[in-house]
């Protein structure tokens, strides 16, 4: 079994470069060099007499031990000539691979020279390449030589720290500094297989093929991810000449024939299912260890290797994403709310800026590009949350390069990327709301155009948690009170569209009403939880579809394979026994895994409501100046907005638009209107006028909203509402033109005309 593993591990070097044969030569003389050393000196201390068995029975551990030592040391040095002979063999062996080595002709490196200059590496610093190997030794050896090459050049291996991106001679800096262009050659080992995002390279090269199937998968997930913009072009380099070579040459070669068949590029990411993790090597070591006769090599590697393992893996797959009850409406729908509701690179821009300034942490805007800015060094307390026990991201780096929170810019310009879930946004986050903690519990006032009387806003923070105490939605909820009204929910928003105020002297009644615990669960909470519900009822569903048809595919073919051991041992094949058990094992692995997942979907589907509890109060004062003229003036009777609405709504369902009235969620807009066949939404602002033209007011949360969704939001006005309705040529992103701030209430207003003239 050791003399199995070893040559494995030697062909292995081999296959992967002469320069780590070399090296594993030279190690093992100075290993057997310095052993034999070793042994001749501990033997002559070795007694002249063995002690009689009674003797070993009375001896302590550490006699025993003492002399176990000795006796290898005997053997060891009793065996010196033949050690001596290995020592020269090695010797010979290591000087024939170094003659190899120094006349540079390696077919690998020449290969790999060759395909650098046909891909343009020399003729485009810009272009960036990946380069795999399973070994240190190896990866030196290609360093040196690209670094004769004149590449700038980086490294990843196994003996670096996970550091942070400005820590110099760690995995993160350096994946820095590849993703800027600092170095053009990133070269590494399985240290770099997972975990790392290096889809601003498309090209990568394979120097050595694992004997894992799943690690070729990872490697190539590195680049073939999310974000990459490029057809990604992957080299995989195999020593045909070699055993291990033609073997896994063999594999390649019977995958790219399956894939072709099943015109699936899924096969390759479902090898680990059809070949075990550990099959290609164990296969390779029982045959160097002489259990396993040439003729049986490949036999025994590619069994499984065939179109209807891959074929039924990949139809469950598919099945696993619910194909057969695909609802391509409510997929659009879907996509169009998570559309409406995303944070835009505008709001969280904002949001850095604002909370830099509290946090103070210089923030300052990079000139000519979208929502980018150069970042200060990061104050220490920011940086302190990296250490809190419910911290599960990235290390908050002591300095950040540019940053933009606009995905296209950061990609385009080599910045990084700044979103909800990156360390620095929610390291802010958390300093943002523990600095607001004492202003959020004393409450604020406010100043509303809209109210008659004045009314209480509480927000209240709720979240729905499985039974795996995974946190599966959290939201915000408003509740608005009156004196001697009902409740009603309103949305978080609203505060966008109230001016602050400071607190009167004489606080009305509203400001002492009891909470309403109980109207907040019948008419909040509930329907909360129950949508909720509803949603991961469904998907839970799909999922155990797919563990049951997958799992038990998984069960299927082990008992195929265990079926096959029995039989190879009532034949008395050599080596069933061994592969029995091992089926065996895989057999209740699988069993044992089906379970557990059928008890988490079970425990996932049992869901309750935790952490409710009421964040802030906001006292509302009817404005001041909402009757003056200015202000009268520009807002539209109940008449008119009921009139443009329903052109509006009329306009769009005659274009076979999805429509939905949501003027009173304080949104920032009236309208929305999806077309299911594109999935094209439109975010529509309505404003109606008695007349043919006048002016158009827009709230604080509409202008705001206008500026923030340039590509979706939508201005319809409507003329003449009072006799014939007419609505205007739609204007999309109303915000390129130049309204007016009304001096004495935050609004903002424009002529009709001005949207008709040329810019």
């Amino acid at each position: 079994r050791a003399v199995g593993f070893l040559m494995a591990l030697y062909q292995r070097r081999l296959a992967s470069s002469t320069h780590a044969m070399v090296r594993s030569l030279e190690n093992r003389v100075r290993r057997l060099d310095t052993g034999l050393q070793q042994a001749q000196d501990l033997a002559s201390q070795a007694p002249p007499d063995l002690p009689d068995l009674e003797d070993l029975e009375e001896m302590d551990d550490a006699d025993r031990e003492r002399l176990e030592r000795l006796l290898d040391a005997v053997t060891l040095a009793g065996n010196a000539d033949e050690v001596r002979r290995e020592i020269e063999e090695l010797e010979h062996l290591a000087e024939r691979a170094r003659a190899v080595e120094d006349a540079s002709n390696e077919a690998k490196l020449d290969k790999l020279h060759t395909i650098l200059h046909e891909e343009g590496f020399y003729d485009n610093p810009e272009q960036r390449l990946l380069i795999f190997t399973e070994f240190r030794d190896t990866l030196n050896h290609i360093l040196d030589r690209l670094k004769l090459w004149g590449f700038s050049t980086g490294q990843i291996h196994g003996g670096m720290q996970a550091g942070s991106r400005d820590q110099p001679g760690t995995r993160l800096f350096m994946e820095q500094q590849f993703r800027e262009g600092n170095i053009q050659v990133l070269v590494a080992t399985e240290a770099a297989g997972e975990g790392i995002n290096l889809q601003c390279c498309n090209i990568l090269f394979n120097y050595d093929i694992p004997w894992n199937p799943n690690r070729l998968e990872q490697r190539m997930g590195r680049i073939h991810r999310y974000g990459q913009q490029l057809d990604c072009l992957i080299f995989n380099f195999v020593a045909t000449n070699t055993i291990e070579g033609r073997v896994l040459q063999r594999l390649l070669d019977k995958l790219k024939e399956i894939r072709d068949a099943l015109d699936d590029d899924a096969v390759f990411n479902v090898v680990g299912e059809v070949l075990p993790a550990a099959q290609v090597e164990r296969v390779l070591r029982d045959y160097y260890a002489g259990r396993l006769g040439q003729e049986d090599l490949e036999d025994r590697l590619l069994r499984d290797v065939d179109e209807e393992s891959f074929r039924s893996i990949c139809q469950t797959a598919l099945e696993g994403l619910a194909s057969r009850k695909l609802n391509l409406d409510l997929l659009v729908e879907r996509r169009a709310k998570a559309q409406e509701h995303r944070i835009v690179p505008e709001t969280i821009a904002r949001f850095l800026q604002d909370s830099a300034k509290k946090a103070n942490l210089a923030m300052r805007p990079i000139r000519g590009q979208l929502h980018a800015f150069e970042p200060g060094p990061t104050p220490s307390r920011i940086k302190g949350y990296e250490r809190a026990s419910d911290w599960n991201l990235p290390e908050v780096a002591s300095r950040y390069p540019r940053i933009s929170t606009d995905r296209t810019t950061a990609d385009e310009r080599n910045l990084e990327w700044v979103t909800p879930g990156h360390s620095l946004f929610e390291a802010l986050r958390r300093h943002s709301f523990d600095e607001g903690r004492e202003t959020l519990a004393q409450g604020a006032c406010f100043h509303s155009l809209e109210h008659e009387e004045p009314a209480r806003l509480d927000f209240y923070r709720a979240r729905v948690v499985d039974g795996l105490q995974q946190t599966i939605h959290e939201k915000l909820f408003a509740i608005e009170m009156m004196d001697g009204q009902d409740p009603r929910l309103r949305e978080p928003q609203v505060l966008g569209n109230l001016t602050p105020a400071g607190m009167p002297e004489n606080l009305p009644s509203v400001a002492s009403l009891p909470e309403q615990d109980g109207w907040l669960r019948e008419n909040a909470l509930s329907p909360f939880i129950e949508e909720i519900r509803k949603d991961r009822t469904e998907e839970l569903q799909r999922i155990a579809e797919h563990v049951e048809l997958s799992l038990t595919e998984v069960l299927r073919r082990t008992d195929l394979e265990v079926g096959r051991a029995m039989e190879d041992m009532a034949n008395q094949v050599q080596g069933a026994e061994g592969r029995l058990a091992q089926a065996q094992n895989r057999h209740g692995t699988a069993l044992d895994r089906r379970e557990r997942r059928r008890r988490e979907l079970e425990q996932q589907q049992a869901l309750t409501l935790q952490g409710v509890e009421r964040l802030t109060t906001a006292l509302v004062i009817p404005h001041p100046n909402r009757n003056d003229p200015e202000v009268k003036n520009l807002k539209p009777s109940a008449e008119t907005e009921l009139t443009d609405m329903r052109v509006v709504m009329e306009h769009e369902r005659a274009q076979e638009r999805q429509v939905e009235d949501v003027s009173a969620k304080d949104l920032g807009y009236d309208v929305t209107s999806l077309d299911l066949r594109t999935g094209d939404l439109k975010l529509i602002e309505v404003k109606g006028l008695a007349a043919e033209t006048g002016t158009i007011l827009l709230s604080p949360n509409e202008h705001r909203v206008a500026e923030d969704r340039p590509d979706c939001f939508w201005l319809y006005v409507v003329t003449n509402c009072t006799s014939n309705p007419v609505l205007q040529e739609p204007v999309l992103n109303p915000a390129r033109f130049e309204w007016h701030e009304v001096s004495k209430v935050q609004h903002y207003w424009l002529q009709v005309d001005a949207m008709t003239k040329p810019m």
